[in-house]
């Protein structure tokens, strides 16, 4: 292994005969990759000699993850989460690593030793920057093993220690290495496995590390970004503190005060959201990702799924009184009786935390709101589209490139240039996979008391996960767009393992969590790809702040579990509180219906929702139809661009994200991915991702300056703009004779 070949042998020095013998790669001026969008936004250079590895790196990587850590954390129990992205630290860390290179001595310590190192090897450089940024995306996502603890904890009521929380956490996150090793060669190296997202922070990376000639009349990328950046941070004052009525503008209501059916239509919080608009970037990029970033092809798809679930299905099923829909909300991830009242999940619960039958046939069927029962038609739908889709449009190439596994085959330029570097053995990434799988095993069986899982089922997850990681990323890595697994992990364990809600909640974060924790890290490889960093340097950045990730996060969910009155606890909490916690509250639901009492007494043969299950049969002919008609008339392109996996799935995230979450994010996107793309060529090629990070940092940067210096001194304001939606009548019922507080009786 060639020493200039390797930065982690001696990541802190700055090797000078290094300097001199790399020279910057550059491809002929005519190779680039075939995907427009990435040959318009990603270098086709590199330069091996700067470091990558740097105490720098150390540094500010391991702040940038404990910050985002918290903040996400922090926010991800309120109302509206405030997603804060590795975007803002990608900025926040620019003029801290120059500053840091213009003042740490560059002294070399331990000269001509094998442990010689530097604390400074010079100008704080581009690659530096993306290996920190990579730290603060394992920050940047929540762990999805928290919502396990905060469902155990608040919501049932029961006890989980510390150390055992920890461990779950840690093992869902690194159990996705092992996914993410064995398919990184169908899911990073080929060309059209572009990732969409990726081009936000490239085009950042260049905007804040190369120096451009200002263009004649117009503005140079940091120039935009700065003033974008300006913009967005002031602006967020209104939607986050002085107007936060901004976040959903649901006029119908506003016309029609005391009508229930208006309001259903019209509220975008908790209703269908007709015509309902948000003017707050937070609420429009919270649940979808930012609308910039994603492809038209992908945006559309969405809209039309959006509009066939939202304004088509549930409209009809429910004004029909399909599932006797109109006793309940039409929009609500609540459960509930018979008699529209909410379900008393506690009373179905035994001593030793398990389903009690008995009290069950005594508090009756559990009911759902249409849109929350049409939610998890198209959710089966969208996990079978999602494997046809995969192996009738993508299965030839992935075939080709199973059977190419140890044969040369044809590179794009960003391959070429990586070859360079020294690979991550597959080696690696099987030795923590197994690891991780023999200590899980002996986890659950040991603590098997407070997490319910057999060593079976902790099995039969990873084979699912093994199974789905290759579909659900081919989909994300050319859409933007990740299908959700979750469904499937909740109806197997209910079936095979009902009446355990933690043994649920587990086998799900373990068969679902770990896929999508391959995704990240793919799509981090990926970016390292595009920046040219040495994969072995990736590899460490992400292992290291995954681990300091799963710490941060839980310890601060545990301190305002532990802190805040009431927490997630609609009922008890004072009016206006912002710690309603929507995710967690879609989180218990689920583990209510597929763990508790299992999905047998819901959708199988003793539920009342069984004929959703013939959703699975739709979804998996949906794609075989595309792809027939496809092939039936070749001249028609737009038909190739039907993908039925995000079609199906586009209103997957519903609830907890609303419809006018969605409203705005289709508007943007249209604007963005159709007519500036169309007929403002240039200037989307310079400023469309430019403008996208800039947006997600000024909100940061507000939304953590408004809650530190009023939100935690109690300061608020109490006006009519204060009230976001202003529907209050959109959670009624529609049907006669149905009693609940605060609604008018029909």
């Amino acid at each position: 292994m060639k020493q200039d070949d390797d930065e982690i042998t001696s990541p802190l020095l700055f090797n000078d005969t290094q300097i001199h013998s790399s020279i910057s790669h550059a491809p002929p001026p005519e190779e680039n990759s075939p995907i427009e969008q990435v040959a318009l936004t990603v270098p086709v250079t590199d330069d091996r000699s700067l470091p990558a590895v740097t105490f720098r790196t150390w540094t500010l990587g391991t702040l940038a993850c404990v910050l985002l850590s918290f903040l996400n954390q922090f926010f991800w129990y309120r109302r509206e989460p405030l997603s804060i992205t590795s975007i803002s630290a990608q900025i926040a860390v620019v003029p801290l690593g120059h500053l840091m290179a213009a003042t740490i001595t560059d002294r070399v310590f331990f000269r001509g030793k094998w442990c010689e190192f530097s604390l400074n090897p010079g100008p704080f450089n581009v690659k530096e920057h993306v290996l920190i940024t990579i730290f603060a995306n394992s920050g940047a996502g929540n762990p999805y093993a928290i919502h396990v603890v905060s469902a155990v904890k608040i919501f049932y009521g029961k006890t989980l220690t510390f150390w055992v929380a920890l461990i779950v956490v840690v093992t869902t996150q690194v159990l996705g290495f092992g996914w993410a090793g064995i398919f990184r060669r169908y899911l990073v190296e080929p060309a059209a496995m572009w990732w969409p997202q990726n081009l936000v922070q490239v085009s950042l990376f260049r905007a804040l590390h190369e120096k451009e000639p200002r263009p004649k009349g117009g503005l140079t990328r940091n120039e935009f970004f700065l003033i974008v950046f300006i913009c967005s941070f002031a602006y967020y004052v209104l939607p986050g503190y002085l107007f936060p009525m901004l976040t959903s503008l649901s006029w119908i209501c506003w016309i029609f005060p005391k009508s229930v059916l208006a309001q259903q239509i019209g509220s975008g919080l908790h209703g269908l959201g007709v015509g309902a608009i948000g003017f707050d970037w937070s609420s429009i990029s919270s649940y979808l990702g930012s609308p910039l970033a994603s492809p038209w092809f992908a945006t559309a798809n969405i809209a039309v799924g959006y509009v066939l679930v939202t304004y088509v299905i549930t409209p009809l099923a429910y004004w029909f009184n399909v599932y006797e829909a109109k006793r309940f909300p039409i929009f609500s991830d609540d459960l509930f009786t018979f008699t529209g009242q909410s379900y008393n999940t506690s009373a179905i619960v035994d001593s030793d935390f398990h389903f009690d039958s008995d009290a069950y046939d005594q508090e009756g069927q559990i009911y759902l709101s249409i849109f929350f029962a049409m939610n998890y038609a198209v959710s089966f739908a969208c996990l079978t589209a999602t494997v046809v889709h995969v192996f009738v449009f993508h299965g030839r190439e992935l075939w080709q490139l199973s059977k190419s596994a140890f044969q040369e085959k044809k590179m794009d330029v960003h391959s070429k240039l990586m070859r360079r570097y020294d690979q991550v053995p597959q080696w690696w990434f099987t030795c923590i996979l197994l690891t991780n799988i023999v200590a899980t095993l002996f986890v659950i069986e040991y603590f098997k008391s407070q997490l319910q899982l057999p060593w079976w089922a902790f099995l039969l997850a990873c084979a699912l996960a093994f199974f789905f990681t290759l579909p659900i990323g081919v989909i994300t890595a050319t859409t933007n767009q990740t299908p959700g697994l979750n469904v499937i992990t909740e109806y197997i364990i209910g079936y095979l393992y009902p009446g355990y809600p933690v043994a649920n909640m587990c086998f799900k974060v373990y068969g679902y969590i770990s896929v999508k924790q391959a995704i990240v890290f793919l799509q981090d490889f990926k970016l390292g790809h595009y920046m040219k960093i040495p994969p072995r340097s990736m590899f460490m950045a992400q292992v290291c702040g995954t681990l300091i990730s799963a710490l941060a996060h839980l310890g601060t969910a545990w301190w305002l579990m532990d802190t805040v009155p009431n927490i997630c606890d609609r009922a008890l909490l004072p009016p206006g509180s912002p710690w309603t916690c929507p995710g967690d509250h879609v989180f218990y639901d689920a583990s209510v219906i597929w763990g508790l009492i299992g999905p047998r007494r819901i959708f199988g043969d003793l539920g009342y929702y069984n004929s959703i299950n013939w959703f699975f049969l739709a979804g998996a002919l949906a794609p075989v139809i595309v792809w027939l008609l496809h092939k039936a008339f070749p001249s028609q392109t737009w038909i190739k661009f039907i993908t039925t996996p995000v079609l199906l799935g586009a209103t997957i995230n519903m609830p907890p994200a609303t419809s006018v979450n969605y409203n705005s994010w289709i508007i943007i996107g249209f604007l963005s991915g159709f007519v500036a793309y169309r007929y403002h060529h240039n200037w989307w090629g310079r400023h469309n991702y430019v403008m996208s990070g800039a947006l997600d940092a000024g909100l940061a940067f507000m939304g953590v300056l408004l809650y530190v210096s009023l939100d935690m001194e109690g300061v608020g304001l109490d006006w009519w703009g204060s009230n976001p939606d202003g529907c209050s009548l959109a959670s009624c019922p529609a049907a006669a004779g149905i009693v609940v507080d605060g609604c008018p009786v029909i």
